[in-house]
């Protein structure tokens, strides 16, 4: 049950947040109006060849310690729509190549990261139904699992193996090539993916699906044959979240199942052990709360949380009223009293959108700056932000350049930072995914 003063941030925070019906109106208007202006037309872009950050440049780009080490465009990897959304890895096990999952609109591209960073198109599997700007894809062991806001869609579940072998690009079949397709929800807002419990959690899910768009749990335990595992609709829409085996401060919730959800106006913390009776264990508003949106566990030992707000910076909202990337630190020593300690701000003007954190570096893709990459290590020590430090950047979006930025969804959808080579897939909207290389310390 929530206490009081944390129920009361909450009713706070829902006056505040907007729901996600209007944001995604925002977004349809905004890339309706850059398709009339021809932003996605065939050639609009031109291939880009591997290029140093050098003076703060790599060709077009700006960028501070991060190179330009290849480039393949939407078009050149097979999309009619030309348009980019989410991106997620893979690594073959035994053999160490690595291999990309391309979200777009109109389906997902596959792709081979070589040892030197150069991109090879491998194929693409289409969408199961029709395109959407909204596609996701997170990876558990061999198998991608793949949902969309397109309606009857369902979770396509591809096995990357296939890609082992290609040498000539090939378009899967959505029936003969998939491992299997779950049906037990028809459009989804975004894929989580718990790799440790074989489990996928698809979050934003439509009416029909019977959850309220909440945590809708799939186990993937059989790749070819997925089941349901039960339904978290307590706290309503879940935009995002990350699920962990819990080995955090507090030890009352050690080894438990435990998902930290994005909410729209709230951060939720719950406890999904028992699929069949899961627990929310807090609710939490924040000041400037617009559209709590993702975030990510900051260290490692599960003491402090990363949040991100997609509509605090445009609405100009809290500590984002100056419309500079603002990331929310929560101190989630108790998971049934977070405390909210702090914000960093990119020097940039942008909106925030994904972020992962990886060897105490939190990769951010926000929109129209890019790719930025800012050290939290000094969390543990100062939850303020004030000693985090932007350490590189990559911004592929340079049509705001001149103005310094602004706070629109353009550019940078998400960003993959977990390969062992270094390489970093970043895949933007307009344009196509990026392969770059951080070379700071």
């Amino acid at each position: 049950m929530k206490t009081s003063a944390t129920l009361l941030m909450a009713m706070s925070a829902l006056v505040a947040a907007e729901p996600m019906s209007v944001l995604r109106q925002k977004k349809l208007d905004l890339w309706s109006a850059q398709s009339e202006a021809g932003v996605f037309d065939i050639n609009r872009y031109a291939s880009q060849a591997a290029t140093s950050c050098v003076n703060g440049k790599a060709g077009e780009y700006q960028c501070k310690n991060v190179d330009l080490v290849s480039f393949l465009r939407h078009q050149d990897m097979g999309s009619s729509t030309r348009r980019g959304n989410d991106v997620w890895g893979w690594t073959h096990a035994a053999s160490g190549r690595e291999f990309g999952a391309v979200g777009q609109t109109d389906g997902t591209a596959f792709v081979e990261i070589k040892a030197d960073g150069s991109l090879v198109y491998l194929g693409r599997l289409p969408t199961q139904t029709t395109s959407s700007s909204w596609r996701d894809m997170k990876v558990i062991g061999n198998h991608v699992y793949i949902g969309a806001e397109s309606s009857n869609h369902g979770l396509q579940v591809f096995d990357l193996t296939k890609l082992l072998t290609i040498t000539t690009p090939r378009t899967f079949s959505i029936t003969s090539d998939l491992k299997a397709r779950f049906t037990g929800f028809g459009n989804s807002h975004n894929i989580v993916a718990h790799e440790e419990k074989n489990m996928i959690y698809a979050v934003g899910t439509g009416t029909a699906a019977g959850c309220r768009g909440g945590l809708f749990m799939v186990n993937v335990t059989n790749p070819a044959a997925p089941t349901s595992a039960g339904c978290m609709s307590a706290g309503g829409y879940v935009h995002d979240a990350q699920c962990v085996v819990y080995k955090g401060p507090d030890t009352r919730y050690t080894n438990k199942e435990i998902c930290f959800n994005f909410n729209e106006d709230t951060l939720d913390i719950v406890d999904v052990t028992n699929k069949r009776s899961p627990v929310t264990l807090s609710s939490t508003g924040y000041t400037g709360s617009s559209y709590t949106h993702q975030g990510w566990l900051a260290d490692a030992g599960m003491r402090y949380l990363l949040l991100d707000d997609e509509l605090d910076e445009q609405n100009r909202k809290g500590p984002a009223a100056n419309q500079k990337t603002t990331t929310y630190i929560v101190d989630i020593s108790s998971l049934t009293a977070p405390k909210f300690t702090g914000t960093y701000q990119s020097p940039a003007t942008a909106i925030d959108h994904n972020q992962y954190v990886h060897n105490g570096l939190s990769y951010q893709a926000n929109y129209g700056s890019g790719l930025r990459i800012v050290d939290v290590r000094s969390v543990t020590t100062d939850p303020t932000g004030k000693s985090f430090k932007e350490v590189g950047f990559f911004d592929c979006y340079p049509e705001d350049d001149s103005v310094g930025g602004r706070a629109e969804f353009t550019g940078t959808w998400s960003v993959y930072p977990y390969f062992k080579s270094g390489h970093i897939l970043l895949n933007s909207i307009e344009r196509g995914v990026f392969v770059l290389k951080y070379t700071g310390a």
